[in-house]
């Protein structure tokens, strides 16, 4: 996974170097360079927190985290992506609700799964979050989009596998270091949760998770 935006890099550097191209041609080499280490960096950087997350969990500061701000605040960052794509994303959540944890791998296990329905849901599809359940030591999430689902159900087990592809080539194609998914399991892990994933029955991919209050 590493070797391919290495590779990408090298060569358009060494066309760059190597032949005499036209000014355009060459800003677009170095443009398409410069995308490949954003890749780079995003997948460093999530290798990174998996293995933080792994090894030194204890490393992570607890707080309370009230989500309803964290959600608001997540939808104003990917505001730009939801308009492009037409998607519109609603929650029902209850009051105040609060979890025990890190505010950080909470941001992440929500930015993820969003940033996958955005990438890979399709266009002018609803996002929904919601709260399905409570008891005295846990919240039952219900995230999903109306988008394409899963066309194969034997892979729904293996979505939070690091780098796994529903499609090859569709991380590389979309963007993202396909660690998204993996950093939802472990950092919902972190927090006493499980997930789970399944077809919805009028379309759409579901994401059954738990958080420890």
């Amino acid at each position: 996974e590493l070797r391919t935006p290495i590779t990408s890099i090298r060569a358009y550097l060494e066309t760059i170097l190597e032949q005499s191209l036209p000014e355009d041609k060459q800003q677009h080499f170095i443009t398409q360079a410069y995308q490949q280490t954003l890749t780079l960096s995003e997948m460093i950087k999530d290798m990174s927190l998996l293995a933080k997350m792994e090894e030194a969990p204890n490393t992570f500061a607890l707080e309370n985290v009230k989500l309803i701000p964290l959600l608001e605040q997540l939808k104003t960052d990917v505001g730009d992506s939801l308009k492009q794509k037409n998607i519109q994303w609603h929650w029902q959540l209850p009051d105040n609700i609060t979890i025990r944890g890190n505010a950080s791998l909470l941001n992440s296990i929500f930015r993820n799964l969003i940033e996958n329905s955005i990438r890979y849901a399709g266009e002018s599809i609803e996002i929904n979050l919601s709260v399905f359940n409570e008891d005295p030591e846990f919240y039952y999430f219900s995230f999903y989009d109306t988008g394409m689902g899963i066309p194969n159900e034997s892979q729904l087990n293996r979505l939070f596998e690091r780098f796994y592809r529903v499609q090859e080539g569709r991380t590389r194609d979309t963007g993202g270091s396909g660690l998204g998914l993996s950093i939802v399991k472990n950092a919902i892990q972190f927090h006493r949760g499980s997930i789970t994933a399944k077809n919805r029955t009028n379309g759409g991919l579901e994401f059954i998770f738990t958080l420890h209050k």
